[in-house]
């Protein structure tokens, strides 16, 4: 990179591929473990059967992906430490899977997890009741669909639910 350049180097790794595709689009950065097994978590999908759609969405991320994954990660000497760290800083649902196959520290980390969430939770401010339960009643606002009452918007499954039978939210705040 040419020294006059405002571009900083990328620290991150990311790729994607698709089941069933022919190639994989991956962007380099400068973290030679996180390309690794960014690389082998793609290879992963390629390896993994298609998953099945549950309630209509694809379990992407299950335990027969991170049972091909996690044996990809060991084939190539990448320390379970890091797999923890990396993989379950990306997708938290990996340290449950690494529970559940019994990788070393997976258990440690996992509970950190737990209580780094239950931290975060506990320093939110208390919801407040904005608007009181109300029956939903459904009113157009240009292309949105919206509460009459307190204006928030509805959307996907929740507006195709309220569409076929009424029902009653309580607005409340973000904390």
């Amino acid at each position: 990179m040419p020294a006059s350049s405002s571009r900083r180097p990328r620290v991150h790794f990311r790729a994607h591929s698709t089941q069933g595709a022919t190639s994989v689009s991956v962007t380099a950065g400068t973290d030679p473990v996180d390309q690794r097994l960014t690389l082998l978590h793609e290879l992963a999908h390629w390896l993994a059967p298609v998953p099945r759609r549950r309630r209509g969405r694809v379990q992407h991320h299950d335990a027969r992906f991170y049972e091909i994954a996690f044996d990809l990660y060991r084939r190539f000497d990448i320390p379970d430490a890091d797999v923890l760290v990396h993989e379950g800083g990306r997708y938290p649902s990996a340290l449950r899977h690494a529970r559940t196959a019994g990788m070393p520290g997976a258990e440690d980390a996992w509970r950190a997890r737990q209580d780094a969430l239950r931290e975060r939770a506990s320093l939110r401010a208390p919801q407040r009741v904005l608007v009181a339960e109300h029956i939903v009643r459904l009113v157009r606002d240009g292309r949105w669909t919206r509460c009459a009452t307190c204006g928030v918007r509805v959307v996907g499954p929740t507006l195709a639910r309220l569409r076929r039978r009424s029902g009653r939210h309580i607005l409340l705040s973000a904390g």
